[in-house]
């Protein structure tokens, strides 16, 4: 884990706090588009639609794969791959789900997205 030493006005300190919640963002974004893209890939209607999605989708995943790889540089393992899993499938059944594809959530499903909110939440403030 990469460790920034601390500075006079706070500069180097702030970023050390800053760089894993943007990291975190965009490894969701990316993780959220890669989901959506392969779920308009398997709707695609001809193979030209699907491969599309497809480079899209896994371009999109790649790039997840490496802004995780640069937040292991803030964060240890066994916290990073839970949040950005947890906050990953929050953002794939809310938006992707949800709004983009209409599709139906049950109730549990609720219930189970606010257990994982809860245990983000667990992680975050040990």
């Amino acid at each position: 884990m990469h460790r920034l030493p601390f500075a006079s006005g706070g500069r180097l300190v702030s970023q050390a706090l800053v760089m894993p919640v943007i990291l975190t963002a965009g490894n969701v974004l990316f993780n959220v588009v890669a989901n959506t893209s392969f779920k308009l890939s398997a709707q695609g209607r001809s193979w030209r639609e699907f491969l599309l999605w497809q480079v899209v989708g896994n371009l999109s995943g790649f790039i997840a794969v490496l802004i995780f790889t640069f937040l292991l540089r803030y964060l240890p393992l066994h916290v990073a791959f839970p949040l950005i899993q947890g906050l990953a499938i929050i953002g794939i059944q809310v938006a992707a789900a949800s709004w983009l594809f209409h599709e139906a959530i049950s109730p549990a499903h609720w219930v189970g997205t606010a257990l994982i909110i809860f245990g983000i939440l667990i992680l975050g403030s040990r």
